[in-house]
């Protein structure tokens, strides 16, 4: 029984395939450039571009369960309604779905919308499933060493309604589990959704005080500012399309926020078995590095 992955060379398709490394399970990792990529021991890169359904149906040949991760694109939703039409037609019996927190509520964020369509189609579709809703990566705040160390400011405009941050690690572990869970499942269970959560309510304030402690400096949050933030992104050579992206979902953070309530955070320390990284933890092991 055979288990694939996509979206393999990115920070979580690395996170679930050192999770599911040494498991007595066979592990394909779908790239485009399998001669070129480094996976751990026992995981089989096979080609494959979820742009191109031809060379996906090769990919799914023998393949019993789906990690389904597609990235932020222009065509993220035919991709990915692409990919779960060719799981039906290859027999796929399981699929693990890479969703976003809020995806049924945030409408107007293109990405979000777009990962919504795909649950539903999911839904539809009859195949088992389980999606995992993520919120925002803690890795995300990496990039801010620099404005950190040197000017004493955060400067991701989170905004202050709060988020339930959330460390990538525990986000390969819970689909690694969730992945060894579906597969192979003689009765497939219900079709199921996480929140893939930490444990803290977030603000751009809270978060720059996090930071003042750990790196025993003053810390200031930069503020709520789009312009300047879809500025940035453009002056950094991202595309326009992204840009705007990344600013309503930053609008909708301000707004409304996204932070999960008690039961939430429990459910997703059951599937993970044990609690969720907490932010704190995160700065403390950056600052450890940096200084």
């Amino acid at each position: 029984m055979t288990i694939l992955i996509t979206g393999s060379t990115g920070i979580i398709g690395r996170q679930v395939m050192d999770n599911l490394a040494g498991q007595q399970i066979n592990i394909r990792a779908l790239t485009r450039t399998p001669e070129r990529v480094s996976f751990p021991a026992g995981i089989d890169p096979v080609k494959g571009d979820l742009t191109d359904p031809q060379s996906m149906r090769a990919a799914m040949d023998g393949v019993d369960t789906l990690f389904l991760l597609v990235s932020n694109a222009p065509d993220e939703l035919t991709q990915a309604i692409q990919a779960v039409n060719v799981a039906r037609e290859k027999g796929v019996k399981g699929l693990v779905y890479f969703s976003v927190i809020r995806s049924d509520k945030f409408v107007d964020v293109p990405h979000f919308t777009s990962k919504y369509t795909v649950e539903r189609m999911i839904e539809h579709s009859g195949m088992p499933a389980t999606i995992l809703r993520p919120g925002y990566f803690m890795q995300n705040d990496k990039r801010q060493r620099t404005v950190l160390l040197d000017k004493g400011l955060y400067a991701m405009p989170v905004g202050e309604k709060g988020l339930s941050m959330v460390d990538v690690r525990d986000i390969g572990e819970a689909a690694a589990k969730a992945l060894i869970s579906r597969h192979g499942e003689q009765q497939p269970a219900p079709n199921e959704i996480y929140e893939c959560v930490g444990p803290d309510a977030l603000t751009g304030q809270g978060v720059a005080e996090l930071w003042s402690q750990v790196l025993n400096k003053d810390i200031h949050y930069a503020g709520n500012n789009l312009d300047l933030f879809e500025q940035q992104m453009l002056q950094a050579g991202q595309p326009g399309w992204l840009a705007y992206d990344m600013r309503l979902m930053l609008q909708r953070y301000q707004q409304d926020g996204a932070v999960a309530d008690a039961a939430t955070v429990q459910r997703f320390a059951r599937l993970l078995g044990h609690s969720p990284r907490r932010y704190r933890d995160f700065c403390r092991e950056m600052a450890d590095g940096w200084l």
